[in-house]
């Protein structure tokens, strides 16, 4: 295929993400606007940050009146598991330059990192894939900033609208990538694992639950993964 074509094969199969990210950033455009954050302040953040849920946390914690320093850690530790994606991904761009592995590794998001590792899972490496990348990323990064900036302009004029359960898109969009990629019983079993610490854990204050539900899916996988390879059953 031409970069054209994998290109807009990536924006094509990134649609069903859209229809998750759409609803939240208009949630936090209204949220910071509430917030007191200016028009420019909201979607600069989008376009500089492009972290959904750090930019929640921020919006959250400048309510509060929270410092600069408690601001920093936090969305620190609640973006660590981009760590994961990175290391995840890592392989398939090593042979990219600079100019492509960075603007990539900025557009990493959870939705990205879905779509794009289905993709290399079902396909492999494939030459001219970054373009691919750019365009699940190109879509995904629009889609975030123009709803926030949607949620700053109208928002306000829908009440209660962060209580209308729309984050429920993101959820079953989720649901539906992931589960058919659950293909032998390690990986179900760390998705079992994972998705039972992270009930256990959700009350844990800076999303560390979900750092700890990661670390419980991926020891559970590992092991039986293992277990497997050394021919000792599941």
């Amino acid at each position: 295929m031409s970069r054209k074509q994998f290109f807009s094969r990536g924006v094509r199969d990134s649609v069903p993400m859209v229809v998750g990210v759409a609803p939240f950033g208009i949630i936090y455009g209204t949220l910071a606007s509430a917030a007191g954050l200016s028009l420019l302040q909201t979607v600069g953040m989008s376009l500089l940050v492009y972290a959904g849920s750090a930019q929640f946390i921020v919006v959250s914690l400048l309510g509060a009146g929270a410092g600069a320093l408690v601001i920093l850690l936090t969305t620190l530790i609640v973006n660590l598991r981009h760590v994961l994606y990175s290391a995840t991904l890592q392989p398939h761009v090593t042979h990219l330059p600079q100019r492509w592995r960075v603007p990539l590794a900025f557009w990493l998001t959870d939705e990205t990192f879905a779509v794009v590792q289905r993709y290399y899972l079902v396909h492999g490496d494939t030459p001219q894939g970054q373009w691919y990348w750019l365009g699940v990323t190109t879509a995904l990064y629009a889609c975030w900033v123009s709803s926030s900036l949607v949620g700053v302009l109208f928002g306000q004029a829908l009440p209660n609208l962060a209580g209308w359960g729309l984050e429920f898109a993101m959820l079953a969009t989720f649901i539906g990538i992931v589960v058919p990629l659950l293909r032998n019983r390690p990986q179900i079993a760390a998705a079992l694992a994972a998705g039972a610490t992270a009930l256990l854990t959700y009350a844990w204050p800076y999303k560390l639950g979900l750092m700890a539900a990661a670390f419980a899916g991926i020891t559970v996988g590992v092991l039986l993964e293992r277990r497997q390879t050394n021919g000792e059953g599941v």
